[in-house]
């Protein structure tokens, strides 16, 4: 069997296209990195080579030593990856102090990782962290009207995360944790990389201001669905704003009964 034929790379590559149908990916805009559960590096047994070239990472994710991940590459459209998989993902291992990676299948011609990598492993090695192992995704995409919401609403993670949940009534459910918020910073470098991971130990969904959104979940499914409830969330914001503003919305009250009912811890900062 080919790599590209196993169970869990097939829904990677399913995602991706969902992605990009989405509109979250223009040009080679966006990222996703998946850490392979243990059962899975399994079947990659033979299918990999072990002996490739390691490259230094640029930040140092000691408990993510020896792990395996599926990350898009560096300039590839996420739109080509259902065409053809070997040229635009691959899967890297990291070495056993977490200071280096290689790519043991895939980004064939000389391809790399996303230029985002190290924003990704510094993320995943604080969920791994906070989780207890359970989360595995990071998905990064340049979802349009959160992107919009950050040109007017305070760049502040109390502000947005209100705004956002009284759009829905299952956001709060979907990500009680609230929306965290990185002011614009050049990406692909060590200090957006910290950022992002400093606010990804409180939550799920961090926004980059005027760029793009990171979420973490366990599953790729679940990933993929919280990217696509926050992102519907600020639509509807975007047309409430445009039609004039609210007239009436879900109270703090009102989500305090939302979640007693569905067993969720609703920060009160957010409900004041």
């Amino acid at each position: 069997m080919k790599i590209e034929e196993l169970g869990f790379v097939q829904n990677y590559i399913r995602i991706t296209h969902d992605a990009w149908l989405k509109g979250w990916h223009e040009r080679n805009g966006g990222n996703f990195s998946y850490r392979i559960a243990e059962d899975e590096v399994v079947e990659l047994k033979g299918l990999v080579n072990e002996d490739a070239q390691s490259q230094p990472i640029g930040v140092t994710v000691p408990n993510l030593a020896n792990e395996y991940f599926l990350v898009t590459g560096s300039g590839k459209y996420l739109r080509n990856v259902i065409i053809s998989p070997e040229e635009n993902i691959g899967i890297a291992k990291i070495d056993e102090k977490g200071e280096n990676y290689k790519v043991v299948w895939g980004l064939i011609n000389g391809a790399k990782p996303t230029s985002e990598f190290p924003s990704h492993l510094m993320s995943h090695s604080i969920k791994k962290e906070v989780t207890g192992g359970k989360n595995r995704v990071i998905l990064h995409s340049h979802t349009t009207n959160l992107i919009a919401l950050t040109f007017v609403l305070p760049l502040d993670n109390i502000v947005f995360t209100r705004e956002l949940w009284e759009m829905a009534t299952e956001c709060p459910v979907v990500f009680p944790s609230g929306v965290g918020i990185v002011p614009w910073m050049v990406p692909g470098g060590a200090a957006i990389a910290k950022a992002t991971s400093e606010l990804m130990k409180e939550y799920d969904v961090v926004l980059w201001a005027h760029h793009g959104t990171f979420v973490s979940g366990e599953t790729l499914d679940l990933a993929f669905g919280l990217m696509d409830t926050a992102e519907k969330s600020a639509e509807i914001l975007v047309k409430v704003l445009s039609m004039g503003g609210k007239k009436q919305t879900i109270t703090a009250d009102n989500f305090r009964q939302l979640g007693k009912a569905f067993n969720v811890n609703l920060p009160e900062k957010f409900l004041k």
